[in-house]
């Protein structure tokens, strides 16, 4: 089943959630056929993000390294899931450019997930730098290394999103994006249960293109995901 992920990053009120829900709700009706949607709200809205009919889940937008303690500001992985989170976005390129996110952090959030029973949404990605270098195989290569000790029998999304792609409205050529989803599946090859999805300015516009000319199972989408009917759009796609 294809899966459409909607990270609203540091958006959204308590009740701004709530009457998104409500209008996504509305638009989709009793759900989109052969698509999983996901929201990623930030924690204070996750309760209003929430559809009791199942119609969608809930991903956090980050865990904590740490199963619990002195560490303020942070919120763990079980009380995520306690709070009603299916899937947790890890490495998110945001997350590894501003606050220096990367391999041995990150597989300990791995590993905090798969205790708490989340099922990571990881992502990769090059920057435009790494891109022109020619460097995106290594990268690609490196960035899969962290998942190294995380157990190949669970379930596991991964999101390809080209760090150059990210909020420019410059999304990946469907050519370019499906190389670079070969590439992930060869060094990802031996897990029996993942998706690989594709992040980077995906809009109603794109998605199409992308959905029709990859092999990508599912969405990454940022901005776009803020209103309801954008989001459902891309879904259909």
């Amino acid at each position: 089943m294809k899966l459409i992920v909607a990270n609203w990053k540091m958006h959204k009120t308590r009740a701004e959630a709530g009457a998104y829900a409500r209008e996504l709700a509305a638009t989709i009706g009793g759900g989109i056929d052969g698509r999983e949607l996901v929201l990623a709200p930030s924690f204070t809205a996750l309760a209003e993000a929430r559809d009791e009919r199942g119609r969608w889940s809930i991903a956090c937008q980050n865990v904590a390294a740490e199963a619990g303690g002195a560490f303020t500001g942070e919120v763990s992985a079980a009380q995520a899931r306690e709070a009603g989170c299916r899937y947790a976005i890890v490495g998110h390129s945001e997350r590894r450019r501003l606050f220096g996110e990367e391999g041995p952090v990150l597989a300990k959030k791995l590993q905090r997930c798969r205790e708490a029973g989340l099922t990571p949404i990881y992502c990769l990605g090059e920057t435009l730098e790494e891109r022109d270098a020619g460097e995106t195989p290594a990268i690609l290569a490196s960035q899969v290394e962290t998942l190294a000790s995380d157990p190949r029998e669970l379930p596991l999304v991964a999101a390809y999103e080209p760090v150059w792609a990210i909020g420019t409205g410059r999304a990946a050529r469907p050519e370019d994006a499906e190389s670079a989803r070969r590439l992930l599946a060869g060094l990802l090859a031996g897990r029996t249960d993942f998706r690989l999805l594709y992040g980077g300015s995906v809009t109603p516009e794109n998605a199409p293109a992308l959905s029709s000319q990859t092999a990508f199972e599912g969405f990454l989408v940022g901005g776009a995901s803020l209103t309801p009917a954008a989001f459902a759009a891309i879904a259909r796609a």
